[in-house]
């Protein structure tokens, strides 16, 4: 480990005398440039950005000026000079390092602003190997490095808004401050740690390393949060490159910020929601689903997912899978409701919504690939778990049916559905649907029995306030995981299930299998688990 070195203390105010500006979006590039020319400023630049700096018709030194070499090898090598980092990463105030700079003609570079080749557009885009190789910036990030490490007496900049700050600090003051350099210093290695990590992220999956030795996760700020969870925690949300449809690239467009509990809820509604192709309404509260139904429109979804449970459904967050009408947003605004996600909304439902200031309408412009591959991440003490994303899908070709009595055609579909919200569901989780509507969900119990009984009495209820029997009566049972002891099973009989789906596979599966015989139901078996935690 190299000692820390005795350098005097670094200054408070630095008047810059040269600014090193590298770029590959160009955007605001001529404004910058006039103002910092303006203020006294030498402008050093490279490649494109030194030409679109001298088409303004503003003074310009090419970085090959200082260095005495060309930019060569298709430009991969242009800025990894000792000219540039000693400039760079001179400390002006060390008598050995102003002696170092001074023998070797090395002028100090007091601001740089240097984005990076777009890499993970380039990803993005679907561009072969060899182009997203190519667009690995090497020397950018070096000099965002050296800046940064030696922010006592360099202003770096990795974006506009960086740089803009340098400019009203230069207006204002006609230097930078120590505090306004370190917290560009701050930003800058956030940067280029982002960088390296979509680079790291996308040539594991080049070679197909699930789990490579090192992985890393980054973030843009999206929004500060007004809390956490709970009101004595903070919070903050934060976008990745992953541009899967959903509440962290959907448009805002009314309704207050966005808090900790709507965003996972948001988001929970809407990966659920995408799983149908039918019209469908899918209502969330406490990151469980409390009422899942489809329809001939999202209005008849909505009015279906709603009789499933309207206590719950008080506050909570909606789901749709189709652009909203009026008509919609006159049925989902009856109610309280905090967040509505949807692919888009008609001008006639937006103006319904905006009669409703405090609730957030989210717009997605897509729904979510059910089947899209992805990582899925969880932060325990001391580390963190990662996964794949849940892409089990059951048709009725995945079912083996292990009861005496098969099940009809409906009961087939019933079960299905029932599968389908389970997934989404916290274990341990049961859920009975009928005719493509959720009767009652049980969500998060400890044991399987508990959960059981806690949707039958979510299904009665729901009967009870439409002057109907129990939801359940004649529904079918999905169970995420396999019955454990045939005490669960017998549960959903008692509330009116006359079809059971679970993964089976416990050592009591036979124990299970009779008991469905013996009261004449009809159970398949998925051979898939779908835990939720």
């Amino acid at each position: 480990m190299p000692a820390a070195p005795d350098f005097p203390p670094a200054p408070d105010a630095v008047r810059p005398v040269r600014a090193l500006i590298s770029l590959s979006d160009k955007s605001g590039l001529v404004e910058v440039a006039q103002a910092l020319n303006d203020l006294g400023v030498e402008l050093v630049s490279t490649g494109g950005t030194r030409a679109s700096i001298e088409k303004a018709g503003l003074p310009v030194r090419d970085v090959a000026d200082l260095t005495g070499f060309p930019e060569m090898m298709d430009g991969r090598v242009k800025t990894l000079h000792p000219v540039v980092h000693g400039g760079l990463l001179g400390v002006r105030n060390a008598p050995a390092h102003a002696e170092a700079m001074d023998q070797h003609s090395i002028g100090p570079i007091d601001i740089a602003w240097i984005d990076l080749y777009p890499f993970e557009s380039t990803v993005e885009s679907g561009a072969g190997f060899e182009a997203c190789i190519e667009n690995i910036d090497i020397g950018g990030p070096a000099m965002i490095r050296s800046a940064a490490k030696n922010h006592g007496h360099v202003a770096v900049c990795v974006d506009r808004d960086a740089m803009d700050q340098v400019i009203a600090a230069l207006t204002a003051d006609g230097a930078t401050s120590l505090n306004l350099r370190k917290q560009l210093a701050a930003r800058a290695f956030a940067r280029t740690a982002a960088y390296d990590a979509a680079v790291s992220g996308w040539f594991a999956a080049q070679v197909e390393d699930a789990a490579p030795l090192r992985k890393s996760i980054a973030g843009t700020l999206a929004q500060t949060l007004r809390y956490g969870e709970n009101p004595h925690q903070t919070g903050a949300f934060y976008r990745t490159a992953d541009r899967r449809p959903g509440v962290a690239n959907a448009r805002q467009l009314q309704g207050k910020e966005l808090g900790y509990n709507n965003i996972a809820d948001a988001d929970a509604a809407c990966e659920l929601v995408a799983e149908f192709a039918e019209p469908a309404c899918v209502i969330v509260k406490h990151a469980n689903p409390c009422g899942v139904a489809v329809g001939a429109d999202l209005s008849s979804a909505y009015q279906r997912a709603l009789a499933c449970d309207a206590v719950s459904a008080f506050g909570g967050v909606v789901a749709v899978n189709r652009p909203l009408t009026e008509s919609d947003a006159r049925l989902i605004t009856d109610i309280f409701t905090e967040v509505v996600i949807a692919p888009g909304a008609d001008d006639a439902a937006m103006a319904v919504f905006a009669a409703k200031k405090n609730l957030r309408l989210l717009l997605t412009d897509g729904l979510p690939d059910p089947m899209q591959a992805g990582s899925v991440f969880r932060s325990v003490a001391g580390g963190f778990l990662v996964q794949s994303r849940d892409l089990a899908r059951i048709t009725p070709a995945d079912l083996t049916i292990v009861t005496k009595r098969q099940p009809s055609d409906a009961e087939v579909r019933d079960m299905l559905f029932a599968f389908t919200v389970a997934k989404h569901v916290k274990s341990n989780a049961i859920v009975y649907a009928k005719d493509g509507q959720t009767a009652g969900i049980g969500a998060g119990q400890m044991n399987r029995r508990d959960s059981a009984r806690i949707a039958a009495i979510r299904a009665r209820e729901a009967g009870e306030a439409q002057g109907l029997p129990s939801l359940a009566e004649g529904s079918a049972c999905a169970s995420e995981a396999f019955f454990p002891f045939a005490d669960g099973l017998l549960e959903a009989v008692a509330a009116g299930a006359t079809s059971v789906i679970q993964p089976g596979g416990s050592i009591r599966d036979a124990e299970v299998i009779a008991a469905a015989d013996d009261k004449g139901i009809a159970m398949a078996f998925t051979g898939a688990r779908v835990f939720r935690h």
